[in-house]
């Protein structure tokens, strides 16, 4: 059963248009921080679980181990400047940013 909105599902595929060749470690950070002002805590947990099924990391990687990666990364704000890489890079497959703020 699919119960995903299709805010969800374009989330996904914007990620995914971004980052054809999965996310990078430092656009990570500000990718979660973008993320975490337009979806909620459990969303970006189940993002997180999609990308890490789409681009099968070499270990297993749990929800929990998901929801503590996210809670490490926004625990310091990132940059402006990497908040703008990112937010750049998404508006480019059409992810439509609220403010860069």
């Amino acid at each position: 059963m699919n119960n995903r909105t299709p805010f969800f599902e374009s989330v996904i595929n914007w990620i995914r248009k971004g980052y054809p060749e999965g996310v990078s470690r430092t656009d990570f950070p500000p990718l979660v921080a973008l993320l975490r002002r337009e979806l909620t805590a459990e969303e970006v947990t189940d993002v997180a679980m999609e990308l890490v099924k789409l681009y099968e990391p070499r270990e297993p990687v749990t929800r929990q181990q998901i929801a503590d990666a996210i809670e490490r990364v926004t625990s310091a704000p990132p940059t402006a400047e990497d908040v703008g890489r990112v937010a750049d890079r998404l508006t480019a497959v059409g992810w439509p940013l609220r403010s860069r703020n």
